[in-house]
C-alpha cells in the first residue's frame, strides 16, 4: 500500500516546518553557552550553529540530536506547543490530524512530524520521511544515544546499520534496537521512505555522541 499524496495545504505546512533555531538558542543563551563552546561541544562549526538558530539551514538528524543533548533538551522541547491560534475540531480530543500536527524539516529533505497531541518527554512518537538520497548521518560518523528505537516502514525501502550490522526494510518491514548502539538510516533506491518511528527512553543517555570518527555534519 502506497502512501497518499499529500494535499497542497500540507505540502505548504510540510516545506515551513517547525522554526526550530529559536528555541535552540534562547536555551543555549539561558544555560549561559556561548555559541562557539556548544559548536566545540557537538563538532560541528560555530557559523552551521549560527546558520541553525537563525533558521537559515536545516540541521541534519545527528546535529540535531547533538545540539538537543548538549543543551538538555527533549524533542518534544524542539517541536514547542501547539499554536495558541490552532481551531480545536469536534472530536479532536487526545486525537492529532495531519493538517496541525507539528513538523520539524532537517537537512536533505527529511522531515519528522510529531504525533502526539501534546509534548510527552519521555517518548518520541513520529512519523518521519526520508527523500531518495537522503540519510541520517555521514557513512563514517553514525549517531549513539540514550534510549531504545523502534520503526515500521510503510512505504519505500530504508537501510538501517547498527553496529556492524546492515538491513534493508522495505514496506511493511520493522525494527527495534537500542540507540546507544552506532546507528544510520537511509533511502535505498528512488522511492521516499515513509515510516513511523517512536524513541522511548532518550533522556537516559546524558549525552548524544557520535561513534569515532567524531561526526562532523552538515
Amino acid at each position: 500500500m502506497s502512501e497518499p499524496a499529500p494535499s497542497s495545504s500540507s505540502l505548504e505546512r510540510g516545506l515551513e516546518g517547525s522554526k526550530v533555531g529559536h528555541r535552540l538558542r534562547a536555551e543555549r543563551e539561558r544555560r549561559g553557552i556561548g555559541l562557539r563552546e556548544l559548536a566545540r561541544r557537538v563538532g560541528v562549526s560555530p557559523s552551521l550553529v549560527s546558520q541553525i538558530e537563525l533558521d537559515r539551514v536545516n540541521p541534519s538528524v545527528s546535529t540535531l540530536y547533538a545540539i538537543v543533548t548538549e543543551l538538555g533538551m527533549t524533542m518534544s522541547d524542539v517541536f514547542g506547543e501547539q499554536p495558541e491560534e490552532r481551531v480545536v475540531q469536534p472530536g479532536d480530543g487526545l486525537a492529532e490530524r495531519p493538517e496541525t500536527r507539528p513538523v520539524i524539516n532537517l537537512a536533505s529533505g527529511v522531515r519528522w512530524e510529531r504525533l502526539t497531541h501534546e509534548r510527552d518527554p519521555d517518548v518520541e512518537f513520529l512519523y518521519v520521511v526520508y527523500p531518495v538520497g537522503a540519510a541520517s548521518c555521514p557513512e563514517d560518523a553514525l549517531m549513539t544515544h540514550g534510549g531504545r528505537e523502534y520503526g515500521y516502514v510503510t512505504s519505500g525501502t530504508l537501510g538501517v546499520q547498527v553496529g556492524f550490522e546492515v538491513y534493508e526494510l522495505g514496506q511493511g518491514g520493522s525494527i527495534a534496537f537500542d540507540s546507544s548502539s552506532p546507528h544510520r538510516l537511509w533511502t535505498i533506491g528512488g522511492e521516499p521512505v515513509h515510516a513511523i518511528w517512536v524513541v522511548i527512553g532518550r533522556e537516559a543517555d546524558p549525552r548524544t555522541t557520535a561513534s569515532l570518527p567524531r561526526a562532523v555534519v552538515d
